[in-house]
């Protein structure tokens, strides 16, 4: 399976460059940007195909990311990397118009399947996600 293109976007600098080595192989190219600013201008300017996203930006945390890219972005699919392992958070993500939640702690497992779903007009979510709202 190839796309074109994949904005990944989480300020956790290890965290990018070990996803984008899993992408690189899925994407023809692969964009990364590691702020929120930076983030809603790259969409703008490079109109990627799937944005993977981490829920822990500064400046507007939480599922207010997912909310202004459903709102600014509406055509642009998002799939979440989250550290958190629960139901709550993968339930508000979706209802916030997030299609993926993937857990950042089995992204290299999951990650691929996620995209495969997404790109088929489904919507994932990590397996090993507990019933709970642990973290």
């Amino acid at each position: 399976m190839k796309f074109e293109k994949v904005l990944l976007a989480d300020c956790h600098h290890d965290m990018l460059g070990g996803v984008r080595t899993l992408l690189e192989g899925i994407f023809e190219r692969v964009h990364m940007v590691a702020d929120e600013a930076s983030l809603l201008e790259a969409i703008e300017k490079i109109r990627p195909d799937l944005v993977i996203a981490d829920l822990s930006f500064p400046v507007t945390r939480g599922l207010n990311v997912i909310h202004r890219l459903r709102r600014l972005f509406p055509e642009v699919k998002l799939l979440v990397l989250s550290v958190h392992n629960g139901q709550v958070a993968m339930q508000d993500s979706f209802a916030a118009g997030a299609v993926g939640f993937v857990l950042k702690s089995t992204a290299v497992d999951d990650l691929v399947q996620a995209i495969e779903a997404v790109h088929q007009g489904k919507r994932f979510k990590s397996p090993s996600l507990t019933d709970n709202d642990g973290q």
